[in-house]
């Protein structure tokens, strides 16, 4: 069993980069670990690919049924106040958003903080950073090509226009 962030799992859903190697790692593997929020998580990253890609209704809807159906089979660490405790030191501790801290947080707790009994398994660049420093072997070892795991752009200050 492996603990998937919502990065590792999106591409099990739409085609993109990382796909055929998180495929290949969910067939070498099929039990999978999830934050109990990645269900919501994913149907947000659907919603936006359907936002800024103009994602096909079919293609929507299929990404959706394939979520529904990991999602039946995956199982979740569900929220308690220890891991609020470990969220909360992880934000202090990794260069995390609030979202990403609870996924690792999620992992630690499944790992009964013994990290290295449990992968990690994410494409996004900050998180692997992370779970590497905590102590977890990270999956994918090799990112299938340059450029593949997501690194998230800066924010932007908006200006407001003056009236």
């Amino acid at each position: 069993m492996k603990f998937w962030d919502t990065s590792a799992v999106v591409p099990l859903l739409v085609a993109e980069a990382g796909t055929s190697a998180m495929s290949h790692l969910l067939r070498s593997d099929p039990e999978m670990l999830v934050w109990w929020g990645t269900r919501v998580e994913c149907a947000s990253a659907l919603a936006r690919y359907d936002r800024e890609r103009d994602l096909p209704a079919s293609h929507l809807a299929q990404a959706g049924a394939r979520l529904a159906a990991l999602s039946t089979r995956w199982a979740e660490v569900v929220p308690t106040e220890t891991l609020r405790s470990t969220t909360e030191r992880f934000v202090r501790t990794h260069p995390l958003r609030s979202a990403d801290a609870l996924q690792l947080a999620a992992a630690w707790a499944a790992s009964d903080g013994q990290p290295d009994q449990l992968a990690f398994v994410s494409l996004d660049a900050r998180q692997r950073d992370a779970a590497r420093r905590e102590g977890f072997a990270v999956l994918p070892d090799i990112m299938p090509h340059p450029g593949t795991v997501r690194e998230r752009p800066a924010r932007r200050s908006r200006s407001r226009s003056s009236r």
